[in-house]
């Protein structure tokens, strides 16, 4: 049977994602604590946190899960016309407190975020340790659009993205493509799926079958200089 499990401070193991709940969807565990170590031990297992502000930490592993095979971006001919058109610079690992910080801004569809001080905290120290990573798109010296994750191992775990200006976002995620391509990645975890992550390529997936991907790629090795703090270009 399906049922909610309760962390404490000390207890570090998560239960196995086929546990979750199936309403809502995915939900595995309540309580914890968001540092790097737990963290950690959730991406390896398939399962990420997700609460709103005046809600205890909420861990989840959602079935389906929203997958993209790296370099498997549907990229519109409108799209890729419009983003030759733009003066626009792209880096990888420049800024990453600021693009979490672009991500945790509420859409003016939303009342608030979830991306709250204690998750930009959280996710700020996993980059100081090499774990999570960001796009960056700039317009000049003004950052317009990006996107942040964690990788492990040949899986990059995609959190958020966002843009100021008109498809920054989406050139983000097109470069992470291609970044990730080159660098031999076999998944990125896009977590649950909706109607813009399919518009771009994603996949649902069943998730012992995510899971059963995931055992096999994230103790695979990249390259030490993978994640280097660089400006790089966007081909198109």
């Amino acid at each position: 049977m399906n049922s909610l499990s309760y962390l404490n401070h000390e207890l570090e193991q998560f239960p196995s994602p086929e546990f979750a709940l199936t309403d809502p969807n995915g939900l595995l565990a309540v309580g914890g604590d968001l540092q790097p170590k737990r963290l950690l031990n959730a991406y390896y297992e398939g399962i990420f946190p997700w609460f709103n502000i005046d809600d205890p930490i909420l861990w989840w592993s959602p079935d389906p899960r929203a997958v993209f095979v790296p370099g498997n971006m549907k990229t519109s001919r409108s799209l890729l016309k419009h983003l030759k058109k733009q003066p626009w610079r792209y880096s990888i690992n420049h800024a990453f407190s600021q693009v979490i910080g672009g991500c945790a801004a509420p859409r003016s569809s939303q009342d608030g975020t979830w991306i709250t001080p204690e998750i930009q905290d959280a996710y700020l120290k996993l980059h100081e340790l090499g774990k999570a990573h960001s796009i960056e798109v700039w317009h000049q010296d003004e950052l317009i659009g990006g996107l942040y994750g964690l990788a492990t191992g040949q899986v990059f775990c995609g959190e958020s993205m966002f843009h100021t200006q008109t498809n920054a976002s989406k050139a983000a995620m097109l470069l992470l493509h291609q970044h990730l391509l080159k660098q031999g990645f076999k998944l990125i975890d896009a977590q649950v799926m909706n109607p813009h992550l399919a518009s771009l390529g994603a996949t649902a997936l069943r998730r012992k079958d995510f899971i059963n991907l995931l055992k096999r790629f994230r103790d695979l090795p990249v390259a030490a200089d993978a994640w280097a703090r660089s400006e790089v270009s966007l081909e198109l």
